[in-house]
């Protein structure tokens, strides 16, 4: 993580969703609201950076008032778009979202993604996998077949509430190979859900491969012992991959420990909250000192290591904060407790005038 830099200006906060900005029940508390509307009274750029796709999460957010021009990363750091705004007049269009960089998942490499995971009983991972399709309008909702699946049982007894909140997008296409057959609208992502140690064993499956890397893991941060698969390649199983340098990927893991549940979403190589996040600084001449990031779980180390002021939220994983600790990173309050409020009302008082 580059030094912390007093001498700078805050201008730039990027904030996870889930466990982060949201409590347990889903839900913006009414003083975490007060600090991003204090924010931005002091002129600084909002970046909401989520797993959620832009539709997801574009529902928690609008209502909450924020400046239309207020940043969403989404998909983990697929897709980045300005937030936009609804109306509160019913005749009245939406200020669209602007759509500012988008990368996709290479079509010949999903297709062999969807034939990786296959496997006999248990080992078969295609009943807990996801394609998603970047089909949102300029009213930020996305259309049906924005998101795939072969099967629907062990995703509804994995994700059921997300399985039903997104029920208006999704459809079940067998072989989900279909959904693939037109080259020219490839997937943003994809994702495989379970159990921790189901989706360990998912990981480990696809580490097989060249090309194929973790981000956000212990093992990616220096100076600490590895708690994972190794973030680089594992063995050398090349032969199972045609034209292997068109198959990168990066693998995110999100951890809820409590219930259980672990999801890989599997993006373009080089695709992370973190990258997203300075490249988006890098166009508005913002410095990675200039930029407070602020999460609780695997997803967001990259941001997290990139932006010059870190905090981690206490409901995060505890492998993760002993990580904090040794990174120098600021431990923050939970979900459950107004942490992000915390951590925002610092850097206003502290690293806005400095």
């Amino acid at each position: 993580m580059p030094a912390a830099n007093h001498n700078y200006s805050i201008r730039l906060i990027a904030i996870d969703l889930d466990g982060t900005l949201l409590g347990d029940d889903g839900r913006v508390s009414t003083r975490n609201l007060a600090a991003l509307y204090a924010a931005q009274a002091h002129g600084i750029q909002l970046a909401i950076a989520t797993g959620r796709r832009h539709s997801f999460a574009m529902r928690v957010l609008r209502p909450l008032g924020l400046d239309d021009n207020s940043i969403l990363i989404s998909s983990n750091g697929t897709v980045t778009r300005t937030l936009g705004a609804s109306t509160s007049q019913p005749s009245a269009a939406p200020i669209p979202s602007r759509l500012l960089a988008r990368t996709h998942l290479p079509h010949a490499t999903a297709l062999w993604l969807c034939e990786a995971i296959r496997g006999e009983g248990d080992e078969d991972f295609r009943n807990a996998f996801v394609l998603t399709f970047d089909r949102t309008q300029p009213d930020g909702e996305d259309s049906r077949g924005a998101l795939v699946v072969e099967r629907l049982d062990h995703l509804t007894a994995s994700i059921s509430r997300w399985m039903a909140a997104n029920e208006p997008y999704l459809v079940q296409v067998q072989p989900i190979e279909r959904a693939l057959a037109d080259a020219s609208d490839p997937p943003i992502q994809a994702m495989l859900c379970g159990t921790l140690e189901r989706m360990a064993r998912a990981e480990a499956r696809l580490l097989e491969h060249h090309g194929i890397t973790v981000s956000g893991h212990a093992s990616e941060c220096s100076g600490t012992p590895s708690i994972a698969v190794s973030s680089r390649r594992v063995g050398g199983n090349n032969s199972h991959i045609p034209n292997e340098h068109n198959h990168f990927l990066t693998l995110h893991r999100t951890e809820y420990a409590a219930r259980d549940l672990a999801i890989l979403d599997i993006l373009p190589a080089g695709c992370s909250k973190g990258a997203a996040l300075m490249t988006l600084a890098h166009a508005r001449g913002i410095d990675a000192a200039q930029i407070l990031a602020i999460g609780d779980n695997w997803n967001d180390v990259s941001m997290l290591q990139a932006a010059g002021r870190a905090v981690l939220m206490d409901n995060a994983p505890e492998d993760l904060k002993a990580i904090a600790r040794a990174s120098g990173w600021q431990l923050a309050r939970s979900n459950r407790d107004d942490g992000l409020a915390d951590a925002i009302e610092s850097a206003l008082e502290f690293g806005v005038h400095t």
